[in-house]
């Protein structure tokens, strides 16, 4: 995925769990292949989701059903 190139663990954190849909647990998953940021999650491509879909299977679909790219934009508009 590659907007997780230049991010990591030393980059600050935004708490991913204020979109609507992603509870500790997916944060902790989302944390543990390097996303960290909504920005991050705002600028995935299809092929992105496609991917990370691939490393959540039990959550296979939700990025696109909850919208996660439009709340992770408004919640870098805010």
């Amino acid at each position: 995925i590659k907007a997780q190139q230049d991010d990591g663990p030393d980059q600050e954190k935004d708490d991913l769990k204020r979109i609507s849909g992603i509870g500790p647990k997916l944060e902790g998953l989302l944390n543990a292949n390097g996303i960290f940021q909504f920005r991050q999650i705002a600028e995935w491509e299809d092929a992105d989701i496609q991917a990370m879909d691939k490393l959540l299977p039990a959550f296979h679909g939700r990025i696109q059903r909850e919208d996660w790219i439009g709340q992770a934009r408004k919640l870098l508009d805010a």
